[in-house]
């Protein structure tokens, strides 16, 4: 523009060079969709702060807040005089950000796996983690932690937990049981009362900073509740005296494997109950399964000649014989079918009380097959055989009993003297109970009760006390088990000697039993002792159970300051006391 135009008064904008030659609706779509961008960015802004004020602060929260475990401390196990079987100690786990404690001296990396009983290259390699977080041991003393805070390692940390700890260790083992290391019941007890015992565990709130520190409590979310202690009918005193006895015999016959279990024969409360091979709870790194096996509970085994007395007490209470009816048992074997059924020594003519005295699967045969099978079944199952045992114990197991109407008259008649039906040995144990308790059957448990139980009836009163006789008389020194006898007491028992099942056939291997209850008078405690596969050169239940029978009834009794029935002080076992039949 020149400067006449100028001074003539045209306009600047007038200027060729400064017109704009673009459409006018280019730029009013501009500036439309600035305006748009700006109200969508306020929309989303006024949607962030006034409608999703909540998801913000959680993910904001989150960055910072955590939410930690209040643990509960699990409930303490105790036997039936308050003595603790199982508790609680606090420990800790040590855990770590492994990118920083990698940055520290190689020398304290070194003293850290040394204070965590591991090697350096395990600890390295348990910190090659792209994780900001990593257990470097759990349950860990005190003692020990204290000297790897002191170590000053940046990114080691510890927490609070508990490890459960086991007084009594291997006595009280198969009992007890035992935890995991998030402190979880795994076996016996600990397991079968988990939800009891473990309580309910607590939370807070907290702020922690990078390094996992909590730099802020915000407060308490949830108090925890500790578990509930559980008191078992168990006696430790008994178990002791149990466990002992047990111990010797399994490795004076060099046994594969033993068990043993004490009732209280009027209550039906396990007092005692021990196994071997056995483990200590405190220290499971050599761990087996042989050792955990609760054998009195999980295995069966075909139970031989202390299954008499059943078959023997039905037929009394059916009026079938009496005490005194005689049987014939010459020449000391009976063939049914194809099979052959022998006494260990022939004895002629005997007495119903006799045949259980001397232990004559001819004369117990020779009573079964006078019943009919139902009614022998029927017994079976009512005294728990085929059963699985309601004891609220994990593992118990049910045993055989096959059904009546498939059975065969040799079946009828091995069951009736112990084969060809499989039981354990707590379920033997409380079917003793009927001879100890009027003719009821009693519930077994494994918790101390105050009442009485209610039992349940199978035979009479009057058939219970002729057992009881009998059962006297083959414990006696005349009968079976002379070794069973106790000084200062009656006892009652009878022995089992069975051939094992290897295949399906019958091995020359053995499982030696003995069942029993004393005193006779007024009885108190069942025993119960099975001892698989002895090989000391003795195999009678006679020769290898019964002795335990007599230890730990006798030391029992003396513990719980039952009066003697007896003036006997001196046992004499007649060098020449027969030999129990298989």
């Amino acid at each position: 523009m020149t400067r006449a135009a100028a001074a003539k008064g045209v306009p600047f904008s007038a200027s060729p060079v400064l017109a704009v030659k673009l459409p006018t609706w280019r730029s009013r779509a501009v500036l439309f969709i600035l305006f748009s961008a700006f109200a969508t960015l306020a929309g989303r802004a006024l949607y962030l702060q006034g409608m999703s004020t909540e998801f913000l602060q959680k993910q904001g929260a989150s960055r910072y807040a955590r939410t930690i475990e209040l643990p509960a401390t699990r409930g303490r196990i105790t036997d039936r005089n308050g003595q603790v079987l199982a508790s609680s100690m606090p420990v800790k786990a040590v855990w770590a950000i492994p990118e920083d404690v990698l940055a520290a001296p190689p020398e304290k990396i070194g003293k850290l796996a040394a204070l965590l009983d591991m090697s350096e290259r395990d600890l390295r390699k348990k910190l090659d983690s792209d994780a900001n977080f990593v257990y470097l041991k759990r349950q860990v003393e005190q003692d020990v932690v204290d000297k790897i805070v002191k170590l000053g390692i940046d990114g080691v940390e510890t927490r609070k937990e508990y490890k459960r700890y086991y007084p009594e260790g291997e006595v009280m083992a198969h009992i007890v049981g035992f935890t995991n290391v998030e402190d979880a019941g795994q076996e016996g007890m600990e397991l079968a009362f988990q939800k009891e015992l473990s309580g309910v565990t607590g939370s807070r709130r907290v702020i922690k900073d990078r390094l996992g520190r909590i730099v802020e409590d915000i407060g308490a979310v949830r108090e925890p509740h500790d578990g509930k202690n559980l008191t078992l009918s168990i006696d430790r005193t008994i178990q002791y005296i149990a466990y002992s006895a047990l111990k010797d015999a399994f490795e004076k016959q060099k046994a594969k494997a033993a068990g043993v279990v004490v009732l209280d024969a009027k209550s039906g409360e396990v007092l005692a109950l021990a196994n071997f091979p056995t483990y200590n709870p405190n220290d499971r790194t050599h761990l087996t399964g042989a050792q955990l096996r609760n054998r009195v509970l999980t295995d069966t085994f075909e139970p031989g000649s202390v299954m008499k007395p059943f078959s023997v007490g039905l037929a009394l209470d059916k009026n079938i014989v009496t005490p005194f009816t005689n049987i014939q048992t010459a020449p000391g074997r009976i063939t049914i079918g194809r099979a052959t059924i022998g006494d260990a020594h022939a004895h002629g003519m005997l007495t119903v009380q006799q045949i259980i005295e001397k232990s004559s699967n001819v004369g117990t045969t020779k009573i079964a097959l006078q019943m009919e099978p139902q009614t022998m079944w029927e017994m079976f199952t009512a005294v728990g055989f085929g059963q699985q045992p309601k004891i609220g114990f994990p593992g118990a197991v049910a045993g055989r009993v096959r059904p009546y109407k498939n059975w065969r008259p040799i079946e009828q008649a091995t069951m009736s003297y112990g084969h060809g039906i499989s039981v354990s040995l707590i379920q033997m144990a409380r079917a003793y109970t009927v001879f100890t308790n009027n003719g009821e059957i009693l519930p077994v448990t494994f918790h101390k009760i105050t009442e009485p139980p209610h039992g349940q009836r199978i035979f009479s009163d009057k058939t219970a006390r002729e057992m009881q006789t009998m059962l006297e008389m083959a414990a006696g020194p005349t009968g079976t088990a002379p070794k069973s006898q106790v000084p200062g007491y009656r006892v009652a028992g009878k022995t089992g000697t069975a051939h094992k099942l290897v295949g399906g056939q019958y091995a020359n291997k053995y499982v030696s039993s003995f069942v029993g209850f004393a005193p006779v008078s007024n009885p108190r405690i069942i025993v119960a002792v099975m001892i698989d596969e002895p090989t000391a050169g003795l195999h009678y239940g006679g020769d290898v159970a019964a002795p335990v029978f007599s230890t730990v009834t006798m030391n029992a009794l003396r513990a719980m300051n039952v009066t003697p029935d007896s003036k006997v002080t001196d046992i004499i076992i007649p060098p020449d006391a027969l030999k129990e039949s298989l």
